[in-house]
């Protein structure tokens, strides 16, 4: 399913499928009771007890959690970070290059100022990568790792045997069509569009979309051609963090087995993978299937 979304981006020269908005159906979050400004993120804290770092992922706010965040707030301190640029808040240091280190450099400086080594991170799409980055820079700072359909290496969902090297003309020129769009409406039927390969519920798809017209697009860009010029899969033999990864499937695009497939020869390397598919889904499993997802989070944290 990955894969069919990136060439019809790619045919269309339109946004990437890895972009990402606030929830209409979800609970509201509870006032958080205290917000950590970075360079590269912001992070609202709320509840008491054992560590969880929620990652979003490309153009997506914080919001993306609105339907699990309250309940794990009775039980757990929850971290809720948002990349500069994204959900309407200024884009800070994020103007520029190096914006995934940058961001790895922040979320290891809130770990180990908050003294939470050990934490449990989940992470969609690029926020997924993120805690990857994180479980492979800083062993020590990620106690589990819950990754919601994202890939060691995004290239693979464009081209079978891509490389970095081979997808960076086409990085680069969808980096420079959203960055084009910055100061301008979205055109709709590029919202749409994009809303539509990224969820199946038309609910979900209006929530995406309305989380895009919020990003600032030259953010989302640069994050976005960073993603896809990032390969973790050589490094993936010295992670030895426990990983779950849901993917979403669909009966109508080829079902659960070759997604389960692709994902887990992405992740061959790492010491202690679980791949997790997820029924009649798309990428934002949270917004389509949110029983499902919670049910999948409460089993990862249980576990």
């Amino acid at each position: 399913m990955i894969r069919r979304i990136a060439f019809a981006l790619l045919a269309t020269a339109s946004i990437p499928t890895i972009l990402h908005a606030p929830d209409a159906h979800a609970a509201t979050a509870p006032a958080a009771a205290e917000l950590i400004q970075m360079d590269h993120i912001s992070v609202q804290v709320i509840g008491k007890g054992s560590p969880v770092i929620l990652i979003p992922g490309l153009s997506s706010p914080r919001a993306v959690w609105d339907g699990v965040a309250p309940e794990l707030a009775k039980t757990h301190t929850v971290y809720l970070v948002q990349v500069n640029g994204f959900g309407g808040d200024a884009p800070g240091a994020n103007l520029g290059e190096n914006l995934l280190p940058g961001m790895l450099a922040d979320l290891h400086k809130l770990i180990t100022d908050r003294k939470i080594a050990g934490a449990a991170v989940v992470g969609h799409s690029m926020g997924g990568l993120l805690a990857l980055m994180l479980a492979q820079a800083h062993p020590a700072d990620v106690g589990k790792a819950l990754i919601v359909d994202a890939l060691p290496f995004v290239g693979s969902a464009f081209f079978p045997g891509s490389t970095v090297e081979s997808v960076q003309p086409q990085a680069a020129a969808m980096r420079d069509q959203m960055a084009g769009l910055y100061g301008k409406p979205l055109p709709e039927a590029v919202g749409q569009a994009i809303a539509r390969q990224n969820a199946l519920k038309p609910e979900s798809q209006a929530i995406v979309a309305g989380w895009m017209a919020k990003a600032d697009m030259r953010v989302a860009g640069q994050a976005m051609y960073e993603d896809l010029q990032t390969d973790l899969r050589p490094k993936l033999e010295g992670v030895k963090t426990p990983i779950t990864v849901l993917v979403p499937w669909t009966a109508i695009r080829g079902g659960e087995a070759p997604v389960v497939s692709l994902y887990t020869r992405e992740y061959k390397g790492a010491a202690n993978v679980t791949v997790k598919g997820v029924a009649e889904s798309g990428h934002f499993i949270m917004l389509d299937q949110p029983q499902a997802f919670r049910a999948a989070l409460t089993a990862f944290l249980a576990g």
